[in-house]
């Protein structure tokens, strides 16, 4: 595998026809209901078959989005990735991690408020308990299937005041994350969960958690929703906390791969087993985060080169890889702004 593949202008132009060609010919509008209310079940009937062989786990995680260790973990793991960088790169993680596009400002206000003038934690002050109220640090991973994310999490924040929180709108894969032997209670929940639905509750209070990942999820999601289940999902993000997306980006291989007849709209498509993909653009990435009230601190366009040389294949691979942060109220700046003074 080859990183940071520049495409030439006949490999666009050769992508681009390719996808008007297999999206000329959409389902009918009649038939492209099942997909979005039945999504569940296809999903449900996904995990049945495959159980929990089809993904790998992504060891690779931490490397790509360190905010998801707690403070005081983040050398030590970050040292151990980065002596098998080399190992996790060939696995298919990007190396443009130090491409953040966070100002300085912003990070210092972010540490200096957190030091200074502390937010007051709405999980603290709830008069009802919920799993992992007594943790410093709180993940959620939305969509987290068989658990290839959780685990690796897992076995990285043990013993370290953080706890995890997983759902997926699959029972089956609920269960399998549950039936893990690595699956532990004292710093993970694992529960059903359908982040479409408007008027379901979280197992825990807005802004309590300071990281969010989602993972190839939100492109499993009928475009006309995406925009709502970033909004409310933002809504449980402490103020400074962030928003992890790792997801398929316009023109990738699986996309121009695609068979006429699969497209349900404009870059989004169903497969042969009812679970559906969008893949989006940069531009499409920041205008969903921006219009949740979210900072850009990434977004980036990741483009690969796999060769299947038994095959004799090349394969131009694209995912976006993004990180949104959730600013502080006016209050804070305001606070932080005298305290420098």
């Amino acid at each position: 595998m080859w990183d940071h593949v520049q495409w030439t202008e006949e490999d666009k132009e050769n992508a681009r026809q390719r996808i008007e060609e297999n999206s000329c010919t959409q389902i009918p509008l009649k038939e492209q209901g099942k997909f979005d209310t039945d999504a569940c079940q296809y999903w449900d009937k996904f995990y049945g078959r495959h159980q929990d062989k089809f993904f790998k786990d992504r060891n690779w995680l931490f490397l790509e989005f360190p905010e998801l260790l707690p403070p005081g973990a983040k050398s030590e793991v970050t040292n151990r990735c980065q002596s098998d960088q080399q190992a996790v790169l060939t696995t298919g993680s990007s190396t443009e991690t130090n491409k953040h596009h966070r100002s300085p400002d912003t990070a210092d206000l972010q540490e200096s408020c957190q030091k200074a003038v502390p937010e007051k934690d709405d999980a603290a002050t709830q008069t009802a308990t919920f799993p992992g109220q007594h943790a410093s640090f709180r993940i959620l991973e939305v969509g987290c299937g068989v658990g290839n994310s959780v685990f690796p999490i897992i076995n990285t924040i043990k013993e370290k005041d953080a706890f995890l929180y997983c759902c997926d709108f699959s029972p089956r894969a609920i269960q399998l994350v549950k039936d893990h032997p690595d699956y532990d209670d004292s710093v993970c929940h694992a529960f059903v969960h359908d982040v479409c639905e408007e008027n379901t509750s979280m197992p825990f209070p807005p802004r309590s958690l300071d990281v969010i990942l989602t993972v190839f999820v939100l492109s499993s999601i009928h475009p006309n929703r995406i925009q709502g289940v970033v909004n409310r999902l933002s809504t449980y993000l402490k103020h400074g906390g962030i928003f992890l997306f790792r997801d398929h980006g316009r023109y990738d291989f699986s996309q121009v791969r695609f068979k006429k007849g699969r497209c349900l709209s404009e870059n989004f498509y169903t497969r042969g087993d009812g679970t559906c993909v969008y893949f989006f653009t940069k531009e499409e990435v920041h205008d969903l985060f921006s219009n949740a009230g979210l900072e850009e601190v990434q977004n980036l366009e990741d483009r690969r080169l796999q060769v299947n040389r038994r095959e004799k294949v090349a394969m131009h691979r694209v995912w976006m890889q993004s990180k949104y942060r959730k600013l502080y109220p006016p209050s804070f700046v305001r606070t932080f702004s005298k305290l420098s003074d």
